[in-house]
């Protein structure tokens, strides 16, 4: 029987083995986090109608998305640095094209719908030729395929590609605001259920509501200096500086936050990337085609694992299924990123 292996954890990687354990094939997925609960899984996701919520629907796990999901979450807003509202969008009633779910939430769905024993924690990848998987701590399994799901430092990505991200010039700051309806009353306000931005061209915000009265707000920047080694007091004074001509309200986004900042630069991969098949190795998602976080990330990495899934179980061997899979991905995935391009410096523009 063919061993197919699944480097990450991640949305992509568990959405891929869900979809082929529902198509009775075996698969393993190797993630290096020690658990399922050894580190904060990030912000909230919006998940499209067609594609994230594609994948789902082939995992059979579209209706308990919707009942976890948040549609209230689809509320955004646009303001001035003066803190006046440009643009409002709320969702009708009933209205589903992109629901709200926390990142955590999505992945215990996911990680829930394996059977027991898929996921190995605690499996660093160091290397693989696509026969063998080599982990860091010196152990080894062997593979008849193994696909890259593990994001924009890939350690598949290497078998079949030399490219390696790049810094775009623009960075975020991850700023956190906790049991914001007690704590942060006038910017729960602000943001509202769904998400919050502005910018002034040079820098920007986004503010997005997560579940248990959570905000998580990015602070975006064009290429600035390291914060590195700075204390959290040290940033905070900085950033009060930069953003000194936003209102007192909106520049609370900025320093009011809760513990400490995380610095979060943003990388793409060349474009087009794509590579010569590989017998052994694929990727998906952020592995295959990082780009700038302008709300497709996610999907395309979720609708990737779909088309690999359903494309091997359809085709007789693997070698066929993973160029079935490829020639649906690479000129999709290419024609996405020669859209976002470039791009990252839109998140400094003001609405």
């Amino acid at each position: 029987m063919n061993r197919i292996s699944i480097i990450g954890a991640g949305p992509g990687g568990l959405t891929c083995a869900r979809i082929l354990q529902r198509h009775g094939i075996p698969v393993t997925v190797y993630d290096r986090d020690t658990s399922r609960d050894a580190r904060n899984q990030g912000g909230t996701l919006d998940l499209h109608a067609d594609d994230g919520q594609v994948a789902l629907r082939e995992a059979g796990l579209l209706e308990e998305f919707f009942r976890l999901s948040r549609p209230e979450g689809q509320e955004m807003r646009a303001y001035s640095i003066t803190g006046e509202l440009r643009e409002h969008h709320m969702p009708e009633e009933g209205e589903l094209f992109k629901p709200e779910i926390d990142r955590g939430v999505l992945r215990d769905l996911l990680l829930d719908s394996l059977e027991p024993g898929t996921v190995r924690w605690g499996h660093d990848l160091a290397s693989t030729d696509g026969r063998t998987l080599r982990f860091k701590d010196g152990t080894t399994a062997g593979t008849d395929l193994v696909i890259g799901a593990d994001g924009a430092y890939s350690r598949v990505r290497p078998l079949v590609s030399t490219a390696v991200p790049q810094y775009t010039g623009v960075s975020f700051l991850e700023a956190w605001f906790n049991d914001v309806e007690n704590r942060h009353p006038e910017l729960a306000a602000l943001v509202g259920q769904g998400g919050a931005a502005a910018a002034d061209g040079e820098r920007g915000l986004f503010a997005q509501r997560n579940g248990g009265d959570h905000i998580r707000v990015y602070i975006i920047r064009r290429s600035p200096a390291a914060v590195t080694g700075l204390s959290t007091e040290e940033i905070r004074a900085g950033l009060r500086t930069e953003f000194a001509a936003w209102s007192p309200e909106m520049r609370g986004l900025v320093t009011d936050n809760d513990g400490p900042y995380i610095d979060r630069p943003i990388n793409v991969l060349p474009v087009p990337h794509t590579w010569t098949h590989h017998p052994n190795a694929t990727l998906l998602g952020d592995a295959a085609h990082l780009m700038p976080p302008l709300g497709v990330g996610v999907n395309l990495a979720m609708l990737d694992a779909s088309d690999l899934a359903l494309a091997l179980a359809a085709a007789p061997t693997l070698d066929e299924g993973v160029r079935a899979y490829e020639a649906i991905m690479l000129p999709r995935s290419t024609e996405m990123a020669k859209t976002l391009e470039g791009r990252a410096e839109d998140l400094l523009e003001a609405a």
